[in-house]
């Protein structure tokens, strides 16, 4: 039947699926064993002892909690900005037409090629001058300023295949272009809105090098990772603790929107996702 995976690939399947769960284990086993245990390899089974230790040191010397928080504020913040602009953005460049409109997207798409360490020094010496080192707009500015041009491209690629069928029909009913775009373009585009929300909050959680740069104390789980795992102590069930810690939020949110990312576009029959 089309549809049903061939047995002769399930046990190459089921490989890739054990390659990809054992270091999870490893993740989990490392967290819940002595340190003494640990440095033997995870795998060892010489001697096998399950303990908390690892988890309440961790939650007592650091503030994962606030950490938490700080995390959330920013990896949302940042999410939901380019999810906002984008679309809006993306339905100007394909269906508009104004001057410059063609030198502006490929300004825009020209934002790929510049690596994110390019702008660190010019952001950090104007963040200084402003006052706002520390600050957690310091962070969230530059994710969703960094993240604007892919996800433009992301959402115009999408809108290529948009039946202008409904844009004309739109026209003859006398709706102007903002009104096209929030009852006709928005309603049917949100398969890659959600893309874009997925892909942005997966890395303005995981983002450690704009906060280590610009934040002090108000730092973010990866950031407060950083400082677990030390330099010269011999703690890696406590980096443990924190790295599960710090990747079951994109884990759930990955797991719960996943269905955004194989959903079938229907906008050519003007039903909306």
């Amino acid at each position: 039947m089309i549809g049903r995976t061939p047995p002769s690939i399930l046990p190459l399947v089921g490989l890739i699926a054990l390659v990809w769960i054992v270091p999870i284990v490893g993740l989990v086993v490392t967290s819940l064993r002595p340190i003494s245990e640990v440095i033997l390899g995870w795998w060892s089974l010489d001697e096998f002892t399950l303990t908390l230790d690892a988890w309440i040191v961790v939650w007592d010397k650091y503030p994962l909690a606030y950490a938490f928080w700080i995390s959330c504020k920013i990896a949302i913040i940042s999410t939901v900005i380019p999810m906002l602009l984008a679309p809006a953005a993306a339905y100007a460049f394909h269906f508009l037409k104004f001057r410059f409109r063609r030198l502006l997207l490929i300004l825009i798409i020209n934002a790929f090629v510049l690596p994110n360490q390019v702008v660190i020094i010019p952001l950090f010496r104007l963040w200084r001058d402003l006052g706002m080192i520390d600050n957690i707009w310091s962070v969230i500015i530059p994710f969703a300023g960094l993240s604007f041009a892919w996800a433009v491209f992301l959402v115009k690629n999408y809108l290529e295949d948009f039946p202008t069928e409904l844009i004309e029909a739109a026209q003859i009913d006398a709706c102007g272009p903002l009104a096209r775009f929030f009852y006709i373009v928005l309603p049917n585009a949100l398969t890659p809105i959600a893309a874009v929300g997925i892909l942005q909050f997966m890395w303005t959680w995981n983002g450690l090098l704009l906060p280590v740069v610009f934040l002090r104390d108000e730092l973010p789980l990866p950031a407060l990772l950083a400082r677990i795992q030390g330099v010269y102590d011999r703690n890696w069930d406590q980096v443990a603790v924190a790295a599960i810690i710090t990747t079951i939020v994109p884990l759930i949110v990955f797991v719960v929107f996943q269905r955004f990312f194989t959903a079938g576009a229907q906008t050519r029959t003007g039903g909306k996702e």
